[in-house]
């Protein structure tokens, strides 16, 4: 697909994939609000992808490849802070509900930015 498209398209299919990985944690954490012991776990999505493109853009021949290879992967954390509660849970399920909604809003919007993107293609196609 990048080599059609380019990495705008990559980038958002990986946003969204993100996004959805991001609201399964965070409902598994929600889920697991009054499983003793458990560790809530969280993804730092914009962070790692920041990082990837800023390194892959310096390598010496920045290529799309280079890019791309940037986007592909992103990683779950599991926190490690100590809990305040007896059963050693530590999800906050006032940060979840906020995270959840959040996470909505921001897959609405690429949903609609993605949407846009194709549309603009198929525009452009119809030109030839």
């Amino acid at each position: 697909m990048m080599d059609l498209y380019g990495n705008g398209l990559l980038l958002g299919e990986k946003t969204l994939d993100s996004l959805w990985m991001r609201q399964n944690l965070t409902m598994n954490n929600i889920a697991n609000v009054d499983t003793p012991g458990f560790k809530s776990q969280y993804m730092t999505f914009e962070n790692e992808l920041a990082q990837k493109i800023r390194s892959a853009l310096t390598v010496k021949k920045t290529s799309m490849k280079n890019v791309a290879r940037g986007i592909e992967n992103m990683s779950v954390h599991t926190t490690l802070n100590e809990s305040t509660r007896l059963d050693e849970n530590n999800v906050d399920m006032d940060q979840e509900q906020v995270e959840l909604a959040r996470t909505a809003y921001e897959y609405q919007f690429m949903i609609s930015s993605v949407s846009s993107d194709l549309s603009r293609l198929r525009s452009a196609a119809k030109n030839f």
